[in-house]
């Protein structure tokens, strides 16, 4: 075996390994990518047994607050209709947590229902449950981010296309409506 063949060996192999090593890579972002996004579906789930169980303890104390029950059971079907990982189902989960936003606000108003341990309880489930999808959404975009790095630098690029599925995902963003900051004397 002479050194030019040697040379040429070892050429090969590198670039086999690196190769190998960005579509394994690719591969490992994209399965990143759909486990952040359960994540998220996970948490939303959580969201979404929890909403109801809160509604009806609120509904003993709160008769007449009817139309903002209404709007957040509409919103949170729309939302676990959804589509995982569309802009439509980011939508209306950013809608449904305005919304809750406000009823908890609203919440305030009602001195029993403040004080009742059940509802004190499901409140600081709920909050908990808001902090686990902030998190999970963070991963997931942070997760996104990274998949398309590794798909839009060369040699990622050239195994792109077994990350297609992956890459028509949405980053989740806020609208403008939940950038704003939130008074409390509009709900009051």
């Amino acid at each position: 075996m002479s050194v030019t063949e040697i040379i040429i060996g070892v050429v090969v192999l590198v670039v086999c390994g690196v190769l190998y090593s960005s579509y394994a890579n690719v591969i490992r972002n994209k399965n990143s990518v759909m486990e952040a996004l359960s994540g998220i579906d996970v948490q939303l789930k959580k969201r979404h047994d929890l909403v109801p169980n809160i509604l009806t303890i609120a509904k003993k104390f709160m008769e007449h607050e009817k139309e903002i029950f209404e709007k957040i059971t509409e919103l949170r079907s729309q939302a676990m209709s959804s589509r995982s990982g569309s802009k439509e189902k980011f939508a209306a989960e950013a809608k449904l947590d305005n919304l809750m936003s406000q009823f908890m606000v609203n919440v305030e108003n009602y001195p029993e229902l403040k004080s009742d341990t059940t509802m004190m309880h499901a409140m600081t489930t709920y909050n908990e449950v808001e902090e686990h999808i902030a998190a999970a959404r963070r991963f997931y975009n942070s997760s996104l981010t990274q998949l398309k790095n590794s798909i839009q630098i060369f040699p990622g690029s050239l195994f792109a296309g077994l990350a297609a599925e992956a890459m028509s995902l949405s980053y989740f963003e806020t609208d403008a409506a939940s950038r704003e900051a939130v008074s409390a004397s509009q709900y009051l």
